[in-house]
């Protein structure tokens, strides 16, 4: 009996090293008077056309950004500048890496992500993750985000198994999982919380 293992993205495969809207903020720090309150105008604009699955949802926070705080850069620009900081400000576990070396071995792997395919593909490529993983299926590639029933079953269409277990840290990773008949693994961080990596080796 095969079981294939999918794994969210950010909080889940990677962490970050502070909360997003503080990273937004040290990103556009450089270029307004108050950087929080860009930020907020950034990611209330963001949510708006992610939610809604709009093209470019990262530029139109930018766009709104500029135009709001009358500044003169480029929204292009900023995106970019942005992207970089996930990279480098987001962190791979040893546990992770060495519990997807050991899985890989006999268990097919697969990402299962919200989110923009260039940016969530760049983090797995920069964070050299990507060689863990037969599949990688991004929200809006497949034009809905989780809990919603396509996503997961995208995933089941991209890896055939016989059992599918969902790793994730959001109520819609653990939600949808259960409705699309996956096993959900919640993750949860800190040092009074049982080790997800070993919970996961476990089940397979």
């Amino acid at each position: 009996m095969t079981t294939a293992i999918y794994f969210d993205l950010d909080g889940t495969l990677l962490t970050f090293e502070q909360g997003y809207g503080s990273l937004v903020a040290d990103v556009l720090a450089g270029h307004v008077e108050d950087p929080a309150a860009a930020a907020e105008t950034f990611l209330d604009t963001f949510d708006t056309h992610f939610e809604a699955l709009e093209p470019r949802p990262y530029r139109q926070g930018m766009v709104a950004v500029c135009e709001r705080a009358a500044v003169d850069a480029d929204p292009d620009e900023l995106v970019a500048a942005l992207r970089e900081a996930e990279w480098t400000h987001s962190r791979v576990s040893d546990a992770a890496r060495e519990s997807l070396a050991a899985l890989g071995e006999d268990t097919p792997l697969g990402v299962l992500t919200d989110g923009v395919g260039e940016f969530q593909r760049a983090k797995l490529a920069h964070h050299d993750l990507d060689q863990y993983f037969e599949s990688v299926i991004v929200s809006y590639e497949v034009g809905a985000h989780k809990p919603d029933q396509a996503i997961f079953d995208r995933a089941r269409d991209a890896i055939d198994a016989d059992e599918y277990v969902m790793v994730g840290d959001s109520d819609a990773d653990i939600e949808g999982a259960r409705a699309a008949g996956f096993t959900p693994v919640r993750v949860e961080h800190g040092e009074d919380v049982p080790d997800f990596w070993a919970t996961v080796r476990a089940l397979v």
